[in-house]
């Protein structure tokens, strides 16, 4: 086992100068633009009941840039669970990573957060009269470009790849093996659809 910094540079070797001087203490205005058309985010935390990734998704440049050091991340109804939220007021260091479809490269943004239900704000983030639940704020401490190898060696944004939904269970037989059967899956996957997009704001 590899139980050393040392060990691990005789593998891997040292970084190259490229890949330290992309890392910055700031929203620069390159990646400020990667924030504005990326739909998707994963939020990663870490709590006191341990580590989160939750995805966050919206249209195009739902993430508001404040200024090159603050951004600000609107909450949208969702399973209740909040376990981004719980871990963040017990330990405020957030991830972000920006994912935008069709392009390889990545955003990587980290940071400590805060949740403001600001009623102001939160209605500024509103979508079809419905304001955000809150807003996480997030100071940025180190902002960089992650390299497209993930989404090449993936071919993730080819067509031809993508697997149709019946490939695997649907939500619904989730929930009923989840359940020991008692759940009616049928039920659920087919009022799916009106529930999600009911609840999406």
């Amino acid at each position: 086992m590899i139980d050393s910094i040392e060990a691990l540079e005789a593998i891997y070797g040292l970084p190259h100068d490229r890949a330290v001087r992309k890392q910055i203490g700031f929203l620069n205005e390159d990646y400020q633009a990667m924030v504005r058309v990326s739909p998707l985010v994963i939020v990663s935390s870490v709590g006191a009941d341990g580590l989160d990734n939750s995805p966050r998704g919206d249209a195009p440049g739902f993430v508001r840039i404040i200024d090159q050091n603050t951004l600000a991340l609107p909450d949208r109804p969702g399973n209740n669970r909040i376990d981004t939220l719980r871990n963040v007021l017990q330990d405020s260091r957030v991830s972000l990573l920006f994912i935008i479809p069709g392009i390889g490269e990545t955003l990587r943004v980290n940071g400590t957060a805060t949740i403001s239900d600001e009623p102001v704000l939160l209605e500024s983030f509103a979508v079809n009269g419905k304001p955000a639940k809150t807003v996480l704020l997030v100071t940025v401490e180190a902002a960089f470009f992650h390299c497209s190898k993930a989404f090449v060696r993936s071919d993730a944004w080819n067509p031809e790849t993508h697997l149709p939904r019946s490939a695997l269970p649907s939500a619904g037989a989730f929930h009923k093996r989840l359940n020991d059967g008692e759940f009616d899956a049928d039920t659920y996957d087919r009022e799916a659809p009106k529930r999600v997009s009911d609840t999406l704001y």
